[in-house]
């Protein structure tokens, strides 16, 4: 591009390096802050640019005012700085840095400023950003669940065997949700997928295919953990009490669509025949398993739930609303 010829002296070597790297541009200015150079600019840049031109008329007001107080203090110090700057090109923003230092002999300084797009790379950086802020805060989350499981299961056992026990199987329960999740990107789990994961250590092969029915509803991370940990009380005092134990297949779950007043809804339904038909179960008024069933989980999904524990049969429903879940496709 015309203008007065760049002479400051021994920056010869660093234009040529500058401008065999894509993307890079050249601004040359004299102490009166005047661009008299400029090289290899972008065209929304190019078609601005005139020797003897100001920072304002190259980018604006704004950041024009903001630049010239910055080289301002580069001129005085002769310490180099850098600045960013975000334009609207076509109606779309990208962000611009440029890297200023004083050049030339005392008397005859000047400003060489070499520009780079770097719209890409601070967009990564913002995603970037943004999921980190998203891990620590589900991290956080999932550490008080963690926090609560190992607290209400020390209340309600008697020996450290027992203890570690009932806590491994829980923590693996979370741990199998939290799989899913995490291989979905965070952005939650199939309800099919989620039994079938609970399921999976329990179910007796003899048994045929896992019971599970109706509307494979997708589900929130946060739904997606707490129906899990339900799943696994169900699961496992069938798997130490009830039908499986007895190698019946005599266990449903479906879901359906359902309402909570006048919001749309999922009912996730569990119904177990007991083989023996007495009632033999773990959920005793006090114990864990019940607090999740009843309290826990209907609590953190906003939802509701009943647990209904007759002779013969445990059944239990959990209503989960639309803000957790998403009907893709049905069955």
């Amino acid at each position: 591009m015309s203008g007065t010829p760049f002479t400051f002296e021994g920056k010869a070597a660093m234009m040529e390096r500058a401008l065999g790297s894509a993307g890079i541009s050249i601004l040359c200015q004299d102490a009166r802050l005047s661009i008299f150079y400029a090289e290899n600019l972008p065209p929304y840049f190019a078609a601005r640019f005139m020797p003897g031109g100001t920072d304002a008329g190259l980018f604006g007001d704004i950041h024009g005012q903001y630049l010239t107080a910055l080289k301002h203090k580069v001129l005085e110090t002769g310490i180099p700085n850098n600045a960013e700057v975000e334009i609207d090109v076509d109606g779309e923003m990208r962000t611009y840095e440029l890297k200023i230092q004083r050049t030339g002999a005392r008397g005859t300084h000047g400003l060489l400023s070499v520009m780079t797009e770097v719209t890409e790379s601070r967009h990564r950086e913002k995603v970037l950003k943004s999921l980190l802020r998203e891990l620590s805060h589900r991290s956080k989350n999932l550490l008080a669940i963690i926090q609560g499981i190992a607290t209400q299961t020390a209340r309600n056992t008697l020996s450290l065997d027992s203890f570690l026990l009932k806590f491994r199987g829980r923590l693996q329960s979370l741990s199998n949700s939290q799989d899913l999740i995490t291989d979905s990107s965070w952005r939650g789990a199939y309800l099919f997928e989620l039994a079938e994961k609970q399921f999976a250590p329990y179910w007796p092969e003899t048994s045929g295919s896992m019971p599970i029915y109706g509307i494979n509803a997708h589900l929130t991370p946060n739904a997606a953990v707490h129906l899990g940990l339900a799943l696994h009380e169900l699961i496992v005092n069938s798997a130490s009490y009830g039908a499986i134990a007895g190698g019946a297949a005599s266990i449903t779950l479906n879901c359906r669509e359902a309402a909570i007043g006048d919001r749309r809804a999922i009912e996730i339904a569990w119904a177990e025949v007991l083989q023996d038909q007495s009632e033999v179960h773990e959920f005793s008024d006090n114990s864990f398993g019940r607090t999740v069933l009843e309290r826990v989980v209907p609590s953190s999904v906003n939802g509701k739930a009943e647990l209904n524990l007759v002779p013969g049969r445990i059944e239990y429903r959990l209503t989960i609303p639309e803000t957790e879940f998403e009907i893709f496709k049905r069955i």
